[in-house]
């Protein structure tokens, strides 16, 4: 998965990858050479006592590490300008294609791992390539030219490597196998830290009306400690690696040491010699740390992407047409033709035989008890779930049909929970039409009974507006919410439960002012509360996901048992009747 992620994500950057190549191996083959240089000077300048010869030579050593420090600038410029440029692309992916998910994607990866992913999981794999480049390109060079300059130097000392590099790789792959598993593990146990926190900061009121401080504390608790438990065991693996890589290269430093002096003394090796074969032996196992380095990293970078590949090969449940309707020749005609709904899993349908139709300078209103599947029923046809049987059209279009931009224009819909976004009052309400001016923001607040309160606000339209509405109340985010459809001017209006915050005043004059603002358009309204939709021109009421009953008020009264059950649980008979 790391690798087709890679292949796929750098594709757009391989000039970049060329010049921290060419950079990388220019700055190697310097490091490499300066060995040579050093054993030049101890033994043609040192031991003879040629001060010329030191001289000389050390102006060509400064030379050469002058050329070493530029190459590696370059390099790790172009290098973080090819990782960083992937990262921010993965990012865009992610981002993309979460948006293009329906509620039943988001609801089967969660929010909060969707947020770990396009952060954490593309971080790590971001500092993978970053570190790929700096290390891992330059490893395999600088320990191949190593290996060859050391076996130049002396070829009986050259074969400690055949103990030493052998050993080295056994560690270093034993360890990394041990820490993969437990590198997935910290990756699922970030999510669940990061979805029990979002749950409490969201729920903390419920929490404190409750008094479940300490039961919340608690379930923090267990899951802070299963990621420092695991966080640890692979700490202690790699606390274990570098000791053991260590040890090995000093163990391996005094073999040389010990068996080269040997040789010197045996007249078969020059000092200097013996101190290039050090340096070289150091800058070999030096690569090959480098390399343990980028293996460390490489688990869990491979699990990151297997988490973010797992996101972008996940094809969204509403697709858009291969050729979508852009124009529709009839306006704000709605009918569901019938119409079934099954949640993922769920034995049971939600939606049943669903027929509605609702027109223009109608409304048309949806009644049902809880459970009924009044809500689902509108997210059909803003396509936030598509059907799974029947045919939900708009004008005579099937919505799987249309261009999304163009179902958008036409639909607007104010869900039960209205959500604000951060910035301020005008620029929630310009959201659906931003070229909205001030006049038609103040008439749109002034239909949904909100210029009052907004008027009242330090800065007016510009007033703050924090994440969610959580600086105003549940019944002003409602009416925010209206204000926003109807700026948007949708020829189809969607309104879930859209009134159950406000009191029955303010319902009654937003109802009525929305009845002149919605005169030609097509309106449907969801509610539980019986006097906001008694009046609507058609009234259907639902059951267990079926049709009982469709008529006004006053047929429904007479010939509907659901619908007089519902009623008079909340007026009298007088009332009702009235």
């Amino acid at each position: 998965m790391l690798i087709r992620l890679l292949r796929t994500r750098l594709r757009p950057y391989r000039k970049s990858i060329f010049l921290v190549v060419l950079f990388q191996f220019v700055a190697t083959l310097a490091t490499l050479y300066l060995p040579a240089l050093n054993a030049d000077i101890i033994d043609e300048g040192v031991v003879p006592g040629d001060t010329g010869y030191v001289l000389e030579v050390g102006a060509a050593m400064l030379g050469v590490t002058l050329v070493q420090i530029v190459a590696q600038i370059a390099a790790v410029y172009f290098g973080a300008q090819a990782a960083m440029g992937a990262g921010r692309d993965i990012r865009a992916a992610i981002f993309s294609r979460v948006m293009d998910f329906s509620a039943r994607e988001v609801g089967q990866f969660g929010a909060p791992s969707l947020i770990t992913r396009v952060t954490n999981d593309v971080q790590q794999v971001q500092m993978l390539v970053l570190m790929g480049f700096l290390l891992m390109v330059s490893a395999p060079i600088m320990c191949v030219g190593g290996i060859l300059l050391a076996l130049r130097e002396d070829m009986p000392l050259s074969g400690l490597l055949l103990v030493i590099v052998p050993l080295l790789l056994i560690v270093v792959v034993v360890l990394i196998a041990f820490m993969r598993p437990l590198f997935r593990g910290m990756q699922t146990r970030i999510d669940t830290v990061n979805r029990i926190m979002r749950e409490q900061i969201a729920g903390i009121r419920v929490i404190r009306a409750f008094v479940r401080d300490d039961r919340e504390q608690a379930r923090y608790g267990t899951a802070n400690d299963a990621l420092t438990d695991v966080s640890l065991r692979a700490g202690k693996l790699m606390a274990l690696m570098f000791p053991t890589v260590m040890l090995i290269v000093n163990v391996s430093s005094v073999a040389v040491l010990w068996f080269g002096g040997h040789r010197i003394d045996d007249d078969a090796m020059q000092v200097g010699a013996l101190t290039a074969f050090l340096s070289y032996l150091m800058q070999i196992l030096m690569a090959i740390m480098m390399a343990t380095f980028m293996l460390v990293m490489i688990p869990r970078a491979d699990v990151c992407a297997e988490r973010i590949e797992e996101v972008l090969g996940t094809e969204p449940s509403v697709p858009v047409a291969p050729i979508p309707v852009t124009t529709l020749d009839h306006h704000g005609h709605l009918e569901l033709r019938d119409v079934d709904f099954h949640y993922p899993g769920a034995e049971a349908p939600v939606l049943s035989g669903i027929r509605l139709r609702a027109r223009p300078g109608e409304v048309t209103a949806v009644i049902g008890s809880t459970g009924s599947g009044k809500t689902t029923l509108l997210h059909l046809v803003p396509r936030l779930f598509d059907a799974t049987g029947g045919t939900v059209l708009v004008d005579g279009v099937d919505v799987r049909d249309l261009d999304p931009g163009l179902l958008s224009r036409t639909v607007g819909l104010v869900p039960q929970k209205p959500y604000l976004f951060t910035g301020t009052v005008a620029s929630n309400l310009r959201y659906g039409n931003p070229d909205a001016s001030d006049d038609e923001l103040w008439e749109a607040l002034e239909v949904a009974q909100a210029r009052d309160f907004v008027e009242r606000m330090d800065g007016g339209l510009d007033a703050p507006i924090a994440q969610g509405g959580t600086n105003v109340s549940g019944g002003q985010r409602q009416r925010l919410a209206i204000a926003r459809v109807l700026v948007h001017r949708p020829e189809i209006y969607l309104f879930d439960d859209s009134f159950s915050a406000l009191d029955y005043a303010t319902d009654a004059a937003l109802r009525a002012a929305l009845a002149r603002r919605t005169a030609d358009a097509t309106v449907v309204i969801v509610a539980q509360r019986v006097s906001t939709i008694r009046d609507a021109d058609r009234i259907v009421v639902l059951d267990d996901g079926l049709v009982v009953g469709t008529g006004t008020h006053a047929e429904l009264m007479a010939t509907n048992q659901t619908y007089r059950e519902i009623v008079l649980s909340q007026l009298t008979e007088q009332e009702a009747a009235a």
